[in-house]
């Protein structure tokens, strides 16, 4: 649940630092007080997308920050599987937005995505705001309400993972059908460039290797030429010096006075190295040049043989042999997919129609499942509603399946069908049910659906749209009721019979200052609650029978 609220620079409000308090609470305050801004703040809590202008005015960031008590709550699995720190006990969630309109997120003061503030939001609380009652007309919010009750979540995550793959194998069938039929067509031209590939013999490396061998051919004779010119040079240089042969004396002359002088023996290894050295030199470039050959035909037959390499690159759009032979076996594989294409065809449908069992074997234990629910949903339901000034109230759940039409949540098709009265049909519940009935109506699944998925917090903001009265009254008791199962709810509401209710009442409230309008929420005392409440039975003149009627609502 929620134990503390931060809120700074956010549309009207400055800064805000509220606790909260498990069980029944409620907020009230005047129409444009502040009421939604709260929602709002939460909102970017829960991953919503962030809007710069929702910073104060003149303000250059703005921060909303909640801590949760999670101690009763099994979310290991998610700190573990994001790699977020947690002590088990406590979570801070907060969101910055600069006037520069950049955003940033974090959990327990770790940098967060927002698909991992959605994910653990969705786990931690629900808010309820007016136009979640048209999620009512939604055939998968209704389709959702059910697998809840029926606790389907395992079953319809392995389904959802099998449809996927259905879904995959179709697309794979239908290409391989329409590349059958386009392959046919092609298949002349396609055999004709896999020959004409598999003609070049083509080899992985032969390019570079080829290339440098023809610019060797080209300049054979300056390359033999160069090679001798230095191999002579070691050996005998113009003026007749024969380097090797001075380098040998030079080492012998060393080598006779070693016996005598302790650092010959040093000198003279050194020499012998560099005439060992040079003398391999000069035979390599001896060897070499003995081996260079003008050959013309040669370098006709490597020309020739780049030419048909380039020919190809040019024609296929590549730059390279390898990219030329991974051309070449995609061309073979497609070339062998249209000529065995009609077993390659029935293999896969073998595999559709094998996945597309599973699914259906899936997809009927979901409908069963769905089925033994609607019926659940439907008692508890008029259970519900009965109390809520709808004594005749008809609410059935309309389960149809159609196996010929699978979807990524199976093969039903899920309908609310609600009437109020005795006397006609139910229909579907957004299309005959008023704005007061459909308050109730969302109430009551919302209480159903908490019990089922045990949510730490449910946050409802003026869900007590169109009624009033003892409907009013008896609304706030099913809150109440939800809020004594270990579960923290907070309505925000307009009537005093809810307001009287709770457990811990908030007041938001506007302050005019000279420089702007700001936006406080503070927790009432008794004798606070009681001025209130008896302001929101009269209205402005607050009178001595209000006051009188608040204490009877909060049973003073």
């Amino acid at each position: 649940m929620i134990r503390h609220l931060h809120i700074e620079n956010y549309a009207l409000i400055e800064h805000l630092d509220m606790d909260f308090h498990s069980g029944f609470s409620v907020i009230t305050g005047e129409t444009g007080a502040g009421k939604s801004i709260i929602i709002g703040a939460i909102g970017l809590l829960l991953g919503q997308r962030a809007d710069s202008r929702s910073i104060k005015t003149d303000a250059k960031r703005c921060v909303v920050e909640a801590t949760f008590d999670l101690a009763h709550d099994a979310l290991d699995d998610f700190f573990e599987e994001n790699d977020l720190d947690f002590d088990g006990s406590e979570c801070i969630i907060r969101r910055e937005l600069t006037a520069a309109g950049k955003s940033r997120a974090f959990i327990n003061d770790t940098p967060a995505s927002l698909a991992q503030l959605k994910e653990l939001g969705e786990q931690l609380l629900d808010v309820h705001s007016q136009h979640k009652n048209l999620l009512l007309g939604k055939e998968d919010f209704q389709l959702s309400v059910l697998d809840i009750v029926a606790n389907n979540q395992e079953v319809l995550n392995t389904y959802k993972k099998e449809y996927k793959d259905y879904r995959l194998l179709q697309k794979q069938l239908e290409d391989a059908l329409e590349d059958a039929k386009n392959g046919k067509e092609d298949e002349d031209y396609l055999r004709f460039q896999v020959n004409q590939l598999a003609d070049a013999n083509l080899k992985e490396g032969e390019q570079d290797e080829l290339e440098e061998e023809s610019e060797t051919l080209e300049h054979a004779e300056d390359i033999k030429s160069s090679l001798y010119t230095a191999c002579n040079n070691l050996q005998s240089s113009n003026d007749g010096t024969d380097i090797l042969g001075l380098l040998k004396h030079s080492l012998s002359e060393i080598q006779s006075i070693s016996s005598v002088y302790s650092a010959a023996d040093e000198i003279a290894e050194r020499l012998d190295s560099c005439y060992i050295e040079l003398k391999d030199i000069a035979d390599e470039l001896e060897s070499q040049a003995e081996n260079v050959e003008y050959n013309p035909s040669r370098l006709e037959q490597v020309n020739e043989r780049l030419s048909t390499i380039y020919t190809l690159q040019k024609k296929h759009g590549v730059e390279s042999v390898e990219e030329l032979l991974k051309l070449q076996e995609e061309m073979e594989d497609k070339l062998s997919r249209i000529t065995n294409s009609d077993d390659f065809i029935e293999e896969l449908q073998q595999k559709v129609n094998t996945q597309k069992d599973k699914v259906l074997a899936l997809a009927k234990k979901l409908s069963q499942a769905r089925l033994a629910a609607a019926k659940k949903v439907e008692k508890e339901m008029e259970t519900h509603l009965l109390p809520l000034g709808m004594p005749s109230v008809q609410f059935k759940c309309s389960v149809l399946a159609i196996p010929s039409e699978l979807t990524g949540t199976g093969y039903d098709q899920v309908q609310f069908l609600f009437n109020a009265n005795k006397s006609g049909e139910p229909k579907p519940v957004s299309q005959i049910a008023s704005g007061g009935e459909i308050a109730r109506v969302m109430l009551s699944l919302k209480a159903l659906i908490a019990g089922a998925v045990k949510l730490p917090t449910i946050i409802f903001d003026e869900i007590d749209t169109g009624v009033s009265g003892s409907i009013a009254e008896k609304m706030a008791r099913i809150m109440k009721e939800m809020g004594d199962h270990e579960r923290q709810v907070i309505s925000i509401t307009h009537l005093p019979q809810i307001a009287a209710l709770g457990s811990h009442h908030y007041k938001v409230y506007k302050e005019e200052t000279e420089d702007a309008t700001l936006s406080h929420i503070i927790p009432l005392n008794d004798e606070q609650r009681i001025e209130e409440i008896a302001c929101m039975l009269s209205g402005e003149k607050l009178t001595q029978a209000a006051l009188d009627n608040a204490k009877t609502l909060l049973g003073k």
